[in-house]
């Protein structure tokens, strides 16, 4: 029961990791409040994680509607002790023929997201001089992966971001850490072809993916007590990939 009467809002959370980490931080006692952008899907996941779990609906990319949903939360249930930032989207296509709509959909998510709510629960924080920050990255902002520069500029961007932003806040006893899974088993990934995921399982040391619920024990870690003298630190669960 790490987090016994703490506050955790996860963006994403509907499903895959960030569903897992909501599951993860209400098992150990959390309020879980949890968004997506379907009011209603994220409604349901929340009853079926059960109690001490709210689904709200927010677009990650429209900064107002972060500030409503954070404020929205805070006079609910009080300051928030920790923001998970896992929303995110993935979309292939070579560099040569990228649309700038494609682009911006995948860095406006990606990065946005996550500034809009670092900069709006970030004051709660400061007002009670403390909170944990988990920004979930990928392996793939450290090594690359053609066919998908905006997807791994986006991630390497939360990395340079998480950094600096750790050495803003330091003083006031909020951490900031970044998760950069690898290969994980949900159902973005899902549509992979199976010749593709042999290749790419041969080229993990461990020779599978991991669970979401693997990537969620990461998160609860760097969220806790237990990782209180941890921050600006990446944080790879990739089976040995970035190696």
């Amino acid at each position: 029961m790490r987090f016994e009467s703490k506050v955790v809002l996860i963006t994403g959370g509907t499903r895959g990791i960030g569903r897992a980490c909501a599951e993860r931080f209400a098992r150990e006692g959390a309020r879980v409040v949890l968004c997506g952008r379907d009011a209603a899907v994220a409604a349901r996941v929340a009853r079926e994680i059960g109690a001490n779990t709210e689904g709200l609906a927010c677009d990650v990319t429209d900064a107002s509607a972060v500030e409503a949903l954070v404020a929205a939360v805070e006079a609910k249930y009080g300051a928030i002790d920790v923001l998970v930032n896992n929303a995110g989207v993935e979309k292939n296509g070579l560099l040569v023929r990228m649309k700038d709509a494609d682009w911006d959909a995948v860095m406006r998510t990606n990065m946005n997201g996550t500034f809009h709510f670092c900069r709006a629960a970030a004051r709660g924080m400061l007002r009670k001089r403390s909170g944990r920050i988990v920004n979930v990255s990928s392996v793939l902002g450290l090594r690359g992966q053609g066919g998908q520069t905006h997807y791994c500029a986006s991630k390497a961007a939360i990395i340079g971001f998480s950094k600096a932003y750790a050495k803003e806040v330091a003083s006031r006893n909020i951490t900031v850490n970044v998760v950069a899974p690898g290969y994980t088993v949900t159902e973005m990934t899902a549509p992979i072809p199976d010749n593709l995921r042999e290749e790419l399982l041969k080229a993990i040391p461990l020779h599978r993916g991991a669970q979401p619920e693997e990537i969620a024990s990461a998160v609860a870690f760097l969220a806790s007590d237990d990782a209180a003298y941890i921050t600006g630190a990446v944080l790879c669960v990739d089976g040995g990939f970035a190696m």
